[in-house]
């Protein structure tokens, strides 16, 4: 394998994976790999080729998703000239650029149900035919499939045809995310660190400090190994000191200054002891300090306190107050009936004379 598409690690679940691949690899049948974004589905499918038959045949790769749904078929079967408006010229496709060796197809979930269909036809008969063309040609292509989905929910939400993926899980490869690997953060850090020391032009790799590797180790990894690289290329050559690197940062787009981010100065702390005024000169209702001091006690203070101060500036007029409060007239009267402030604002004139508003 060159440099660049090593496949690196020690941990159990990982080399599980790895030995499964590697057997696989002999078989000609197609294999699905599975796994998360960053857990390098590419180099196993690159590893499943070095190790077949079909080594010093052509690999051939294809993101289903890079493609509009309207040129996929073209992309992998081909066309004909004249088959569809820009089609100037015969064009072969992915397919017979494959013929003889491997089919890498990244993203399969991404595939269009008619896409689908021809795959099929091509993955059971090894036939396919170019569009604008009725002659069907046979092609000897090994398939190997990659996705980050799990497609048995798609067959069952009727997004991809169960007797496709019949065919091509023959072998399925599942490879664990970098948080289930467990030792292989420092390994791999390791590697892209003396890479990056080495294509940066540097004597020496004195490998990172004890507070740098808590942090890769600590962290979850959601990109997985692409991002393990990234942060750790990163750190390396910013790093200018001597000795090992004990600096890492692992969100790049973490600053004080980001769009959106919260740049307005904190107003300035206020007295305890002295309750700041309000723009229009008046004191705020603030909870009363005396009696309980858990928080239901000082909450219903504050709330006894308040209704009682907008009972007063309305005139005791309960609905003017519930106006003034955003509360329908029900639900101020029910809030003055649970702190007794039902009959606020009225007396008894004398017994047996009812009552009257002071």
């Amino acid at each position: 394998m060159e440099r660049t598409t090593q496949v690196i690690g020690e941990s159990g679940t990982f080399m599980a994976a790895l030995e499964r691949a590697s057997r696989a690899a002999a078989l000609d049948r197609p294999v699905l790999v599975i796994g998360e974004r960053g857990t390098g589905k590419e180099l196993v499918a690159e590893r499943l080729h070095r190790l077949s038959p079909r080594w010093d045949q052509p690999l051939v790769i294809m993101n289903c998703a890079a493609l509009p749904e309207t040129l996929i078929e073209a992309e992998l079967f081909g066309h004909e000239a004249g088959a569809f408006t820009g089609a100037t010229k015969a064009r072969t496709g992915r397919f017979e650029e494959a013929d003889g060796g491997t089919l890498f197809l990244d993203e399969l979930g991404t595939l269009s149900m008619a896409a689908q269909d021809r795959l099929l036809r091509a993955v059971e008969y090894g036939e396919i035919t170019r569009i604008g063309s009725s002659r069907p040609m046979r092609v000897d292509v090994r398939i190997v499939a990659a996705t980050n989905e799990h497609l048995p929910d798609k067959v069952d939400r009727h997004e991809f045809r169960a007797d496709l993926l019949d065919r091509l899980s023959f072998e399925v490869v599942t490879l664990p995310p970098l948080r289930a690997r467990a030792g292989d953060v420092v390994v791999l850090a390791e590697h892209f660190g003396r890479r990056m020391a080495s294509e940066l032009g540097r004597e020496r790799w004195e490998g990172f400090g004890p507070a740098a590797m808590d942090a890769l180790v600590a962290y979850r990894w959601p990109g997985n190994v692409r991002e393990l690289r990234n942060v750790v290329e990163r750190a390396v050559y910013r790093w200018e000191q001597t000795g090992p690197i004990d600096a890492i940062e692992i969100d790049p787009f973490q600053s004080p200054h980001r769009p959106g981010a919260a740049t307005a100065p904190k107003p300035p702390a206020v007295a305890a002891s002295r309750p700041a005024e309000t723009d229009d000169g008046e004191d705020p209702v603030v909870a009363c300090e005396e009696g309980p001091s858990d928080f239901k006690s000082r909450v219903s203070r504050f709330e006894r306190d308040l209704l009682a101060r907008a009972l007063a500036e309305h005139r005791f007029n309960q609905r003017a107050t519930a106006d003034a409060l955003g509360l329908s007239y029900d639900q101020l009267r029910h809030a003055l009936k649970r702190h007794d402030l039902l009959n606020a604002g009225v007396k008894r004139s004398s017994p047996g004379r009812g009552w009257h508003r002071l």
